[in-house]
């Protein structure tokens, strides 16, 4: 019997309209979907946008990936997970992995897709990009990511902030993304390189509350998941810059 196709779908950042055609129409006819979420009593971020394209006798198969650095912990899970991939894929059928915004980038299905290698290293896998979530900040806010020559550079906040204070000062466009918890944080960085001015916050991008602030001082001392979904555009030192 003919193995299962696994397609790894990027949903985009939020807006279920900012699902590519090709993502909508795999969901349409794919009757298993494996979303993942932070949180055993949680929601799946990931569905809730792509819900409206999901096959209405589609079987929903939720996988918890805690948020966590524990590096075991994470790898028990993603090869737990990609063992329940594994099970619908060797019975013949297709499945659907859900993430946000582009399927390789800063993504869940990164891990999931190595794990699921090493259970069947012939697997057969499509992977269907989406817009990503600072693709569709810098729309909402009229922000230009890259400009003639300069470099654009992205950074995946960490409890480690020296990335950001280095690619903030190495000039060009900075995204920072994977904010969280790391907000006031942050904002000082950027307060000391002199680039508060220069800089955007944009979260939930296409999502219901979602919020654009160009005077980031204002985000100072606000609620602990203000930085959930949440990303910063930084412009360079640049002429363009204004």
């Amino acid at each position: 019997m003919k193995n299962g196709t696994l397609y790894g779908i990027g949903v985009g950042p939020g807006d279920p309209d900012l699902i590519t055609v090709k993502a909508a129409k795999i969901l349409e006819r794919t009757l298993h979907v494996f979303v993942p979420k932070a949180k055993q009593e949680g929601g799946s971020v990931a569905l809730t946008i792509a819900q409206k394209h999901v096959h209405p006798d589609a079987k929903v198969h939720e996988l918890v990936f805690p948020m966590t650095t524990d590096k075991s912990e994470l790898k028990k899970r993603w090869v737990d997970s990609a063992r329940e991939v594994a099970n619908v894929l060797q019975s013949g059928t297709d499945a659907c992995f859900l993430t946000l915004g582009d399927a390789f980038l800063y993504s869940t299905y990164t891990y999931l897709l190595r794990a699921l290698r090493q259970i069947m290293p012939d697997v057969e896998v499509v992977t269907v990009p989406g817009i990503t979530a600072f693709s569709a900040a810098a729309a909402l806010a009229g922000f230009p990511v890259g400009e003639a020559k300069e470099p654009v550079t992205i950074v995946p906040t960490a409890d480690d902030l020296d990335q950001v204070v280095q690619a903030v000062s190495a000039g060009g466009t900075v995204v920072l993304m994977k904010i969280g918890k790391r907000l006031d944080r942050i904002l000082d960085v950027l307060e000391t390189a002199g680039a508060l001015e220069r800089s955007v916050f944009i979260s939930r991008a296409g999502m219901d509350r979602q919020r654009i602030v160009e005077d980031l001082r204002t985000l100072r001392g606000q609620q602990e998941d203000t930085g959930y979904l949440s990303i910063i555009l930084v412009r360079g030192k640049g002429e363009n810059t204004p």
